[in-house]
Formats: C-alpha cells, sequence, structure tokens
C-alpha cells in the first residue's frame, strides 16, 4: 500500500479523536440527524459510527473525510471552528439565510420507483443551513436503498425562481429541480439521475418528484405498492408535479 493509503487509513491521535467526536455530536444535535442517517450519508456502517463516538474504536482519517463530506463541513481543526456565514455565494443564488429559513425542514419525498414497476418509493430529505460553508444543503434518509442515499448542496436563484438540488461525486452529478412551493409549503418538480441497467451499465432516466413537510403525511417510509392503503394518497400527491405544471414532459418528433 502506497504512503497515502497508508495515511487515509491512519487512525486520529486519541486527543484529536474524542474532539472530532464531540464536533460530530453537536453537528448531529443542531441538524436533527439520527446516526444511522449520518451512516447512510457518509456510506459507513452504523456499528463504525456508534464506536467511534462511544470512543472504543477511533474514527480513521478516512471514516472523517467521508463524514466531513456528508455534512459539508469540517470536523477536525482550527476549521471546524470557523465562523458562520449568512449568505450563499454566487454562483448558488447568493440568498441569504434570512431569506430561505422557511425551507428548512424534513420533507418525505416521493418519487415512483425504477425498480418497481407502480410501485412510489418515500424517504426523507432535509433541508438546512451549513453554517461553515455558508449555503443550504439537504441530505437523504430513510431510503429503501440507503446505500445510494444523495446529499449536496441547495441553489436558489432569483432569476428562475426554482430550487436546484445538486449531487456532485467526482464530477458525477445528480440533479431535483423544484417549482416555487404552495401555500402548503410543497414543493414539486422534476428529477434527472442514472438507473442501475444491464449488467454494469448506468442509464439516465427523468421522473417527477414531490417534497412535502413531514408532519403533512404520516406514512412509513420506504417502497409504497400499489396495494398499500397510503398509495392513492401518495399517487394523488405525486401526480400533482405534471398536472398542475410544475413539470412537463416532452416526446420525440412524430413526423
Amino acid at each position: 500500500m502506497s504512503g497515502k493509503g497508508n495515511a487515509i487509513m491512519s487512525e486520529l491521535p486519541e486527543g484529536e479523536a474524542l474532539r472530532t467526536a464531540d464536533r460530530l455530536r453537536e453537528e448531529l444535535a443542531r441538524r436533527r440527524i439520527s446516526r444511522q442517517a449520518v451512516a447512510d450519508m457518509a456510506r459507513i456502517s452504523l456499528s463504525t459510527l456508534e464506536k467511534a463516538l462511544a470512543g472504543s474504536r477511533p474514527f480513521t482519517l478516512a471514516t472523517i473525510v467521508r463524514l466531513e463530506e456528508a455534512l459539508g463541513t469540517a470536523l477536525r481543526g482550527e476549521a471546524a471552528a470557523a465562523t458562520p456565514r449568512d449568505q450563499a455565494p454566487d454562483a448558488m443564488g447568493a440568498y441569504s439565510r434570512a431569506a430561505v429559513r422557511w425551507i428548512e425542514q424534513d420533507y418525505v419525498t416521493l418519487r415512483p420507483s425504477f425498480a418497481t414497476p407502480g410501485a412510489i418509493v418515500a424517504y426523507r430529505t432535509r433541508i438546512c443551513w451549513d453554517d461553515a460553508a455558508g449555503h443550504l444543503r439537504f441530505a437523504e434518509s430513510d431510503r429503501a436503498d440507503g446505500a445510494f442515499a444523495q446529499a449536496g448542496h441547495v441553489s436558489m436563484p432569483n432569476l428562475s425562481g426554482h430550487t436546484y438540488l445538486v449531487t456532485n461525486e467526482a464530477g458525477q452529478h445528480r440533479l431535483v429541480i423544484l417549482g416555487r412551493p404552495t401555500r402548503e409549503g410543497r414543493m414539486f418538480g422534476l428529477l434527472s439521475t442514472l438507473q442501475a441497467g444491464p449488467g454494469s451499465q448506468l442509464v439516465p432516466v427523468a421522473s417527477p418528484i414531490a417534497f412535502v413537510p413531514q408532519p403533512q403525511l404520516d406514512i412509513a417510509l420506504g417502497v409504497v405498492a400499489p396495494n398499500s392503503p397510503e398509495f392513492d394518497m401518495c399517487e394523488a400527491m405525486l401526480d400533482t408535479a405534471t398536472a398542475d405544471d410544475f413539470c412537463r414532459w416532452r416526446g420525440g418528433a412524430t413526423g
């Protein structure tokens, strides 16, 4: 293994590991994110996270890097104590925190299932302000396919009036475009992502998507099958995306 590989797998010194664990606990409490959710976001096992937070197994640098990338904030050294910023960069719309506080909450997210035809998948998306980065971030959790949970930044440019949830992992993008919220604070729009195809092939796919404030939709998260009691309600909610013109489908030329 190379020297770089050894470094990334090395354990943090005990003192730094304890301080990092304290900062992580504070972040989870402040954002109200469960340990299972952050483990899914960082693509680490819950057992690894629990042992590191309990002090029975020190954090490795690789684990901390994954956690920092998932949360979008530094957990080590002076960067972790940076002064909070309250305005997003120009590239994300230059919005102020005061102007976007309304969007900071947990949403039940609905979209068609790509794996089970006719079904709907429901999971949690949290949108919250990242003090260190100075912009909104989102993180998905409680997905049936937890390994594919997404996290990223939120752009809200005044020019279009839309909200963009962007994942960028090593140049690979996944995008959600949401229209203006309804009076109930619900948001509807379009998801553009990649779907697993034959073998290892990935195929571009798009679908309508709905974001409903969690208190307004009390359902079990996961796959909502057509025979589920909640299916008709979820389907009607999801159909709003196209029925109320939050997004449109356009086919190919016919003539």
